[in-house]
């Protein structure tokens, strides 16, 4: 099967996701990675687990058109992009149920305090979560910035819907260029994940 394009069209994303229309077996376990960057994971990922589905989402067009290009070169059948906020698309958008594993691998820390309330884990975010994944589905984190893993860390410590599971590790391959550019920096990576109970 040729890929043309991995992108659904926006006017595809004003219900809940039919994953059986978007992708061309959606009976496979789905998992998402949330801002999706440049797709050094997403793709590494992809390649790797032919049998899983990957969501890739992303706020920047610019991006997800070279994330794009670079599915579609590699054929990827597996493999759909939205460009869309990450808590619309997890509140309302995915299936209840439906996630195996959400990845998200340094959200932005929004470091000045006036703006810590457009942070992406909040309580709701966390309801959200807990809504689309399978049961035993896992979210795993990964930032450079510590403060903003300590909220994160307290969050899903304090909810009796995740429980403690080790730390994904990315194999060097899928290593995301943030993290890249951070470990070359000599700046610590900070990594936790919790499945659900």
């Amino acid at each position: 099967m040729h890929v043309s394009s991995a992108i659904i069209a926006s006017t595809d994303a004003t219900d809940t996701l039919s994953l059986d229309r978007v992708f061309p077996d959606g009976r496979r376990p789905l998992e998402v990675d949330v801002g999706c960057g440049k797709g050094r994971f997403l793709l590494a990922r992809a390649q790797a687990h032919p049998s899983t589905n990957f969501l890739g989402l992303d706020r920047l067009m610019k991006r997800l058109k070279l994330v794009d290009a670079r599915i579609v070169r590699a054929n990827l059948s597996n493999v759909r992009l939205l460009h869309l906020d990450a808590v619309y698309v997890v509140e309302s958008l995915l299936p209840a149920a439906s996630v195996g594993a959400f990845y998200i691998f340094f959200p932005d820390p929004w470091p000045k305090r006036r703006h810590h309330r457009r942070r992406l884990f909040s309580p709701t975010f966390l309801d959200a979560l807990d809504r689309t994944l399978l049961p035993d589905g896992q979210v795993n984190v990964a930032t450079d910035h510590a403060d903003y893993f300590a909220e994160i860390s307290k969050l899903l410590q304090r909810d009796p819907r995740f429980v403690d599971a080790p730390a994904f590790q990315p194999a060097e391959h899928e290593r995301t260029h943030f993290e890249l550019t951070f470990m070359k920096a000599g700046a610590p990576i900070y990594r936790c994940s919790v499945r659900k109970r």
